[in-house]
């Protein structure tokens, strides 16, 4: 009998999996759109419940289709779907078991990951670096899709929402797909103006301090529409 209930599970997707799935799909397309990753490079998931939503491995995002939907319980355990996962679902449900993350984009966006392969941290040239929790840190490089990369991720974000992977790319997670997408993007947007800084003949671009980011996160809380 729970054999039958768990084959059920899986043929039929809640109707809040089915919005989740809309969405998650969406916000994986737009990865493609914005440049963000090439192909079928880099992957989303969302959690509902004790559900994680998440992209499957190496079909591309313009063809999923709400009958692709693709889930797994918080062990690992596919319970929606027959695609298999993105390789990379130890990453992410490393991060769903040890944050508050609702949300998680991992991308090869390409300043973030040419960032990756020159320095420990990104150095704080804007103050948005106070939307991530402080400077940005680079997780060591490990093999893709293995519990040691896992590891080195959650390290890396401690105290944080979103790192860079050493010679892979970048992984931002949020409350909301919104908010780990808007991370994600300007991660990318922080790598791509520390490259153009840096880079200028006889200059050093000028730094924030730790109190300006500080200061900077805690008024980044209260931006925007009140609720």
């Amino acid at each position: 009998m729970a054999e039958q209930r768990y084959e059920q599970r899986r043929r039929d997707p809640l109707p809040e999996e089915t919005d989740a799935w809309e969405a998650l799909v969406a916000a994986a397309r737009r990865t493609v759109a914005d440049g963000l990753v090439v192909g079928t490079s880099g992957n989303v998931s969302v959690r509902v419940g004790d559900t994680v939503l998440v992209t499957p491995s190496g079909v591309p995002y313009d063809r999923l289709t709400p009958d692709d939907v693709t889930g797994v319980d918080l062990t690992g355990r596919q319970v929606l779907g027959t695609l298999v996962p993105t390789s990379e679902l130890p990453m992410h449900l490393a991060v769903y078991a040890t944050t508050d993350a609702r949300a998680v984009v991992h991308t090869h966006a390409v300043h973030a990951t040419a960032v990756s392969t020159l320095v420990l941290e990104l150095p704080p040239v804007h103050y948005m670096t106070g939307a991530l929790g402080g400077p940005v840190r680079v997780a060591p490089y490990a093999p893709y899709g293995t519990p040691e990369l896992a590891e080195n991720v959650l390290r890396a974000l401690e105290g944080r929402t979103g790192c860079l992977l050493r010679n892979h790319g970048t992984l931002t997670h949020g409350t909301t797909l919104d908010q780990a997408y808007d991370r994600t993007a300007q991660l990318e947007w922080m790598c791509s103006l520390w490259l153009k800084a840096s880079s200028v003949p006889h200059h050093t671009p000028s730094l924030l301090t730790e109190s300006q980011i500080t200061e900077a996160g805690t008024r980044l809380r209260n931006y925007g529409q009140p609720g």
